[in-house]
């Protein structure tokens, strides 16, 4: 078992089922799974930008990552409907720990001028999205076998009815929330 899951099922769980009297076992949140998300506007112009970036989630999630097609066309953006856009991943189950893990304590605090992630960025049903500049905190990722600093999205899909539930999961679990009053 992955050390996050122990510390989840070992501390977090019952602390949250204390702290906010629920009846059932059932009612504690938990983390359902994990979507690591990298859109790509120049793939339209550069169809290698997709293959590099799908080898680069391939390296951050050990899981083979889905290219992602546009739903609609948008002349503004030169964009047709079904064109490959972006590369997603859904990690569930040990990947998901072990990547939680990473992210938490490795990739995060790698950050430049990094004070902690903000409190405000969930969703109103429980869900977390968090957005990286670039893919170079993860250490998988050589900087030399790069072409180019791509952004992704990670979004954390939790078991929380709402979003207090899911910043006190998270905060239990070591999410490096920041301390600026006027954020959280």
């Amino acid at each position: 078992m992955n050390r996050m899951q122990e510390l989840y099922n070992k501390e977090v769980a019952p602390a949250l089922f204390k702290s906010f009297g629920f009846k059932n076992v059932m009612q504690v949140p938990r983390i359902e799974k994990v979507v690591l998300n990298i859109g790509l506007g120049e793939a339209m112009d550069n169809p290698k930008a997709l293959e590099a970036a799908t080898a680069d989630l391939t390296q951050i999630s050990a899981q083979k990552p889905v290219q992602t097609k546009a739903r609609k066309s948008i002349a503004n953006f030169k964009l047709r409907e079904g064109r490959l856009i972006g590369a997603k991943v859904t990690l569930r189950g040990p990947r998901m720990w072990a990547f939680i893990d990473r992210l938490f304590n490795i990739a995060l605090p790698r950050v430049r001028d990094f004070r902690g992630v903000s409190a405000n960025a969930f969703d109103g049903r429980g869900n977390y999205t968090l957005g990286l500049k670039d893919q170079l905190v993860f250490p998988e990722i050589e900087y030399d076998k790069i072409d180019k600093l791509r952004g992704m999205e990670i979004t954390i899909v939790t078991s929380a009815q709402n979003d207090d539930h899911a910043r006190a999961l998270l905060r239990l679990l070591g999410m490096p929330f920041s301390s600026n009053k006027k954020e959280a």
